[in-house]
């Protein structure tokens, strides 16, 4: 299944306690079809100290969640919005559904 979303695009979060909140991918993980979107699905993990002097304790970072969940966010319209692809020449770029800007 093709990804719509790459590293660096802002988005919204469509479902889940995270609902309508913005924010840029970090990364994607193309094989599992997930995202990591900053400041968005929070989690606490425990950690363990690995070296000496090293401190553990509880961090908090981003997990990954599902391509589907997420929607690019236009920057000429502002809103979330399904991507289209246009194929000029040999170039094939995405465009907005809505207002047809290239994203």
């Amino acid at each position: 299944m093709a990804m719509n979303v790459k590293k660096g695009d802002t988005v919204v979060v469509l479902s889940g306690k995270d609902k309508g909140k913005q924010g840029k991918v970090q990364s994607t993980l193309p094989k599992a079809s997930k995202v990591v979107v900053e400041g968005v699905n929070m989690v606490t993990c425990h950690t363990k100290p690995r070296r000496q002097g090293e401190e553990g304790g509880i961090v908090r970072r981003e997990a990954p969640l599902y391509a589907s969940k997420v929607q690019v966010v236009c920057p000429k319209c502002g809103k979330g919005t399904r991507v289209a692809h246009k194929i000029e020449g040999d170039k094939k770029s995405r465009v907005c559904k809505h207002c047809g800007a290239e994203l």
